[in-house]
């Protein structure tokens, strides 16, 4: 069990952290001495997720702030909130994302429902609380990915699969555009001089509510491959799940454009450093998919940064 060293003092944003395995790094996060914001689509859920985690750690310093990836505005508010708040952010773990959603369908911004939320939503929060982070003495940014991303291409003709859409093509895209991002910005660190330390993790098969809750949106039930899957697969729970990105966020042994996951066949265990699928080390379309993201949602680094 990875035991996360000492986070007292620090600022921890936790998205999705309502369930699974953000629920569990936030768990973990505040019983390591953090304060931990827990954004959260649904404020009624994150009640209930900072009442478990405070029913472990009851000197936890626990808060919930709306946050909705699939709507910019959102990203937007909840970015203006802890921007005029003016603390320091330590840690953001961009961890929320919907899973293989059966039919097309978009965020309020009109994107691809996966891509949205999965990789826009988390770029657009990266953007907006960079000069949060930056001024942080240590900050990190935790991305997490998928084992799918493997199985993923970045299509810039059709990024939001309207020209043809399959759930999991469009998960797969959205992943390794997450992994693109966390590997992104490291070189971006890298090249300003920046203290930050970005890096991704995946959770291997997890138990977790993701697989269901996005394929039967729309009335629609997980692919009969995904079922079949899940049934063979080895399985770990959600606190061995949790853990690739949390030594991403606080190992001391994580590195920038770091990537983890668990150890065996990378679908349980402890976690190791992941490989990268060859296509996430293409610097060139890294480069472009950060301009298109920028495009769509009209963010960009600030120039005084």
């Amino acid at each position: 069990m990875y035991e996360v060293p000492s986070q007292r003092g620090k600022l921890a944003v936790v998205t999705g952290a309502n369930s699974g395995t953000g629920k569990e790094a936030a768990k973990r996060l505040a019983g390591a001495g953090a304060d931990v914001i827990l954004a959260v689509r649904t404020p009624s859920k994150g009640e209930q997720a900072r009442a478990e985690i405070l029913a472990a750690h009851p000197r936890a310093r626990v808060r919930i702030h709306p946050l909705d990836l699939a709507d910019l505005a959102s990203v937007h508010n909840f970015a203006d909130r802890l921007n005029a708040d003016g603390r320091p952010l330590d840690l953001l773990l961009n961890n929320a994302g919907v899973m293989m959603v059966p039919q097309r369908m978009q965020t309020k911004d009109g994107f691809e429902l996966q891509i949205g939320s999965n990789f826009l939503g988390p770029f657009a929060l990266t953007v907006r609380l960079l000069p949060l982070l930056l001024t942080a003495r240590t900050p990190r940014v935790a991305t997490m990915s998928s084992g799918t991303a493997a199985r993923g291409r970045i299509n810039f003709d059709d990024l939001q699969s309207q020209q043809g859409y399959g759930a999991v093509a469009a998960y797969a895209q959205s992943k390794l555009a997450d992994l693109m991002l966390a590997l992104h910005l490291a070189d971006l660190a890298h090249e300003h001089g920046w203290p930050l330390l970005s890096a991704g993790a995946h959770p291997g098969n997890t138990r977790t509510n993701i697989a269901s809750s996005g394929p039967n949106l729309g009335g629609g039930k997980p692919p009969l491959a995904l079922r079949i899957a899940g049934r063979l697969t080895p399985i770990q729970d959600v606190a061995q799940g949790a853990e690739p990105l949390l030594y991403a966020a606080t190992s001391p042994d994580a590195v920038a454009g770091g990537y983890y996951g668990p150890r065996w066949a990378g679908l349980v265990g402890p976690t190791i450093t992941a490989k990268p699928t060859s296509r996430a080390l293409d610097k060139q379309v890294r480069a472009r998919l950060w301009a298109e993201a920028e495009r769509l949602t009209g963010l960009s680094v600030p120039a005084q940064l």
